[in-house]
């Protein structure tokens, strides 16, 4: 039995008697033989055993000593002295008190970790006698490490629910989500599924680094994923090498005034979890281990900074005051305590300078089968959760708000509100996130007063009508704290806005901790940022002192305060030298500015007939219109642009995509046809804007609008199948579409297949790395069938085998006007090689293919050579990554002696030796037209290679 310190004892029980092997001399074991094995391993124990308190501690509660032998041991001038002392003393008590000292050792292995090896050397095991007496963990470190994970446990075990009416079970809501690792320079290098990976050396940055920078959206869940990493610590499942866990959040550092100092250690104890007894030594222990510690500090966009994070001073003594975000700072920089790990989480669009980072990850929310997963946990009847589900699906711009953890929530809530009336086919008739907002008040304004949502049209209307005088306090407030980048209130601003105790039990604000070093005030928070656009965005429109050019300035406020990608506005020819380096976002703004526009819709116009008066709203309705239609045409026109494959191309900001979204949310057609005749350019490339499925649907409710024909890119965005659903009212107008490096399955592909074949205008097909199987490749090659125009189809890095590439070639063979296919990285083997060889051989347009990495052995790729031979069009040839022989060299070689149009043959990393490339080399001789070989990473030395060095074109 090992018991704590606070004596709340946990009984460990184990099968078994005490078993004690000999070795080499060791003495034989009998009934008595406890105090002989202390004899023989004397200097065993005395090297090994670093501390004698808990030892003296336990042997005294069970009264084998008495407290005089006690003090008379710890009298000893050494350590070696005193736990020699000891060792005599329990001989001398005989063979229990002997055997009692072992398991002491034994179940008090963090405090005698040496020791282990030993005790599983002789093969100890505690008898059933000795095992029934406890043992007290008296080492001050571990004791300390004990409360931390008690306290930890104790405040993640609940997630306070967003209605403030319940708890609820960690384990019973947490569901995982899409972790995606980035490089240096914000390419996805793949994606995280164990919270242990977060700290693992995959995909590293910067290895003098320490801090893991998690940035997400608004609402994605940040916060909970800290809390249960800080979970799974506290019941020792996550992190065994941690043994001291510190959490905080960044907001706490704006408490500070500017005059407070603070040292590392107060920010340890004081700010965290303070020692009950020697708090030095446990200080020491810490800075002498650094890496046992790790930080998490949630919410980085929330630290109020002013300059610059290279003006913040070096801070490396752990005892020196500072002030308290200087001291975050050189945490986070490794200046003081060198070693230890940290969790860094903010929002997108937050920078952290790479020297800090050691990795990079970006939450992007639930996928499908995560949705599904919470689906189940917050439906626990099968039957709802397939009528949500259904209808989810059959809202696609509802099911990608879905993807965002906070906003499935809130749907989830309002459909249970809906489901408890009878009529949840109301879901389907809301969807705007201004209107899933509305909802959500609704829901939290009945709630407080016992109703539920009902089935009369004017519901919603007298709800905000009677509490029409707490919406407008609340957005007072909000509307203070979002033009001033103030998430915290203090008491003071509280009373100054008579938010009253009645007040805040609807909800919407709650308590936040309170580090304000006084000890005597609360300070609060709305419960997310968003429901503090959103009420800033409510007042903006009922209060009618504020006109219509005050309400439109929180557009202009966006474009001060947009942050985007230096080094991709470098690369666009725009000069950065003059641009000041924040670590704030303008994310607060944006999202006021989103419900702006949901809130001006003719859509709500009845509802604020009764909140104001009609000409104040017109009127900034009207703003808002002339406004938008200026800012997409504005925004487009600034913007330099590049001829591209024929079109006029134009690289929009991430700010575009708010605009779009700005459109969409005031569901205005007028607006949209007016954005739409802003939109110069014919090609748009919306890459790497962290766009949305939702967003798709906003970016379709202005293309087809257009009268003429468009290209559309949105590689490396978070869009799935719903987000190619929402597409279909502007496919009549894409003749490119490029949605590459998304979430699309063949699901998503299927209603490709479906709109693209009505139209047959479309002529470049971007699906490169999605999750598209040989199910997908059906309706791949049936657009490749049945679009003439269609000339390109990059669809590399899916999984597509034999099977898919057979599809995919065929429908190629029948295309006669078919320039370029993409196959990079599926698997389609020789079977797949060889239908390619059918589609190549006499193809009249065809001029590039990449089968790149996709286990071609000598057999698919002598089918290729042999195809080459009979084609006139093929310029650019990639089988790079393959299982190609020399026997397969020798087919290319012919095939390169008859091919005088081919230009460039790539077969690097196969496994082409010395004679392979002599066959080619042969070839070259006899072709002039050709312009390179390319034999890099097959299995030719050196040495070997420099035979071929005459010879520019084959490079090795």
């Amino acid at each position: 039995m090992v018991e704590a310190y606070d004596s709340s004892a946990q009984d460990v029980k184990m099968d078994g008697a005490c078993q004690l092997v000999s070795q080499q001399q060791m003495p034989s074991i009998s009934a008595h033989s406890f105090t002989k094995l202390l004899k023989f391993h004397r200097e065993v124990l005395v090297g090994r055993i670093t501390n004698t308190e808990c030892v003296l501690n336990n042997l005294l509660k069970h009264k084998y000593i008495s407290r005089e032998e006690a003090e008379l041991s710890q009298q000893q001038p050494t350590q070696a002295a005193k736990v020699r002392q000891i060792l005599d003393l329990v001989q001398s008590k005989g063979d229990e008190t002997a055997e009692y000292f072992l398991h002491i050792l034994y179940q008090a292995n963090e405090i005698y970790p040496d020791l282990g090896p030993w005790l599983k050397e002789i093969q100890y095991q505690p008898s059933e006698h000795i095992q029934a007496k406890s043992v007290i963990i008296t080492d001050n470190v571990l004791q300390y490490i004990h409360k931390i994970r008690q306290d930890l446990r104790q405040d993640t075990r609940f997630v306070t629910s967003y209605v403030r009416k319940e708890d609820i079970l960690l384990e019973d809501t947490y569901t995982e989500t899409v972790m995606e690792v980035i490089n240096a320079v914000n390419e996805i290098k793949g994606t995280i599924t164990q919270l242990e990976d977060l700290f693992s050396d995959i995909e590293i940055i910067n290895e003098d680094a320490e801090t893991v920078f998690v940035t997400g959206d608004a609402g994605v869940g940040k916060t909970i994923l800290l809390q249960r990493l800080q979970n799974l610590w506290s019941k020792g499942e996550l992190c065994g090498d941690i043994k001291f866990f510190f959490k905080f959040r960044c907001r706490m550092f704006n408490s500070f005034k500017e005059e407070d100092k603070i040292s590392l250690r107060d920010l340890l104890f004081k700010y965290n979890c303070y020692p009950d007894k020697d708090a030095d030594e446990i200080f020491s222990y810490i800075r002498q281990h650094p890496a046992t510690v790790l930080f998490t500090l949630d919410g980085f966009d929330e630290l109020h900074m002013d300059g610059d994070l290279n003006d913040i001073p070096d801070i490396s003594s752990p005892f020196e005051p500072t002030h308290p975000v200087a001291l975050l700072l050189n945490l986070l920089r490794g200046k003081l305590l060198k070693g230890s790990m940290k969790l860094l989480t903010a929002r997108t669009g937050t920078d952290l300078p790479l020297r800090m980072v050691r990795k990079r990850v970006c939450l992007k929310g639930f996928s499908k089968e995560h949705l599904r997963g919470y689906l189940k946990k917050c439906f626990k009847n099968k039957a709802d959760q397939s009528l949500v589900l259904t209808q989810l699906e059959a809202n696609p711009h509802l099911c990608s708000l879905c993807s965002v953890p906070l906003f499935c929530w809130i749907i989830f809530k309002c459909y249970e509100h809906f489901q408890s009336t009878s009529s949840p086919q109301r879901l389907l008739d809301h969807i705007t996130l201004t209107d899933i907002y509305l909802l959500m008040l609704e829901v939290f304004l009945n709630h407080s007063t016992k109703r539920g949502l009902n089935k009369q049209s004017n519901s919603q209307k007298e709800t905000f009508k009677a509490k029409k005088c707490v919406l407008m306090r609340l957005g007072k407030l909000a509307r203070i704290g979002i033009e001033n980048n103030n998430f915290i209130f203090s008491q003071e601003q509280m009373t100054e806005a008579n938010i009253s105790e009645e007040d805040l039990k609807l909800g919407f604000i709650k308590t936040a901790c309170h580090y304000d070093g006084c000890g005597n005030q609360s300070t609060y928070e709305f419960l997310h940022l968003t429901l503090q656009s959103f009420f800033t965005a409510f007042v903006l429109v009922v209060d009618e002192e504020i006109s219509a050019r005050e309400a439109i300035k929180f557009f202009a406020k966006c474009d001060r305060h947009v942050k985007v990608n230096t080094l991709l506005l470098r690369c666009m020819g725009y000069n950065m030298n003059h641009r000041k380096e924040t670590i704030e976002t303008n994310e607060h703004l944006q999202f006021t500015t989103l419900f702006l526009c949901g809130l001006l819709s003719k859509a709500k116009r009845d509802l604020f007939k009764q909140l104001s008066s009609t000409g104040g709203v017109q009127r900034k309705r009207s703003a808002l219109k002339t406004y938008l239609a200026d800012r997409v045409k504005a925004h487009l026109k600034n913007l330099p642009s590049s001829p591209y494959q024929g079109f006029c191309r134009v690289q929009v900001l991430p700010q575009f995509i708010w605009l779009v979204r700005y459109i969409f949310e005031t569901q205005s057609e007028a607006v949209a046809n007016l954005a739409a005749k802003g939109i110069c350019a014919d090609y748009i490339k919306l890459t790497f804007c962290n766009a949305f499925s939702a967003d798709c649907s906003a970016i379709a409710n202005i293309l087809r609008h257009r009268k003429m024909s468009i290209a559309l890119e949105l590689d490396n965005n978070n869009i799935n199948d719903y987000g190619v659903k929402e597409l279909i009212p502007c496919f009549h107008k894409l003749t490119v579409i490029r949605l590459s490096v998304n979430q699309v399955t063949d699901d998503g592909v299927k209603v490709l297949a479906e709109e693209l074949t009505k139209y047959k205008i479309i002529k470049f097909l971007g699906l490169y790395w999605n999750q598209i199987t040989d199910v997908g490749a059906q309706d791949v090659a049936r657009i490749v069938e049945e679009c003439p125009s269609l000339h390109t189809l990059k669809i590399g890095l899916n999984k597509l085998t034999s099977e898919g590439g057979k599809l995919v070639a065929q429908a190629i063979k029948k295309n006669k006007g078919f320039r370029d296919i993409g196959m990079w990285g599926n698997q389609i083997g020789d079977l797949g090689a060889v239908a390619f060889a059918e589609a190549l051989r006499n193809h009249p347009s065809i001029q590039e293919i990449s089968l790149a990495a996709n286990g071609i052995s000598t057999v698919g790729g002598k089918s290729l050579a042999a195809a080459l031979k009979d084609n006139s069009s093929l310029e650019i040839f990639w089988l790079t990554e393959n299982q190609l022989t020399d026997e397969a060299a020798f087919m290319f070689a012919e095939a390169v002696r008859v091919n005088k149009k081919l230009l460039h043959l790539w077969l690097i990393n196969n496994k082409i030796t010395a004679v392979g490339a002599n066959y080619l080399l042969e070839a070259l001789n006899e072709n002039t037209t050709i312009e390179e070989i390319c034999l890099n990473g097959n299995t030719i030395s050196a040495e070997e290679a420099k035979i071929f060095g005459n010879e520019k074109r084959l490079i090795l």
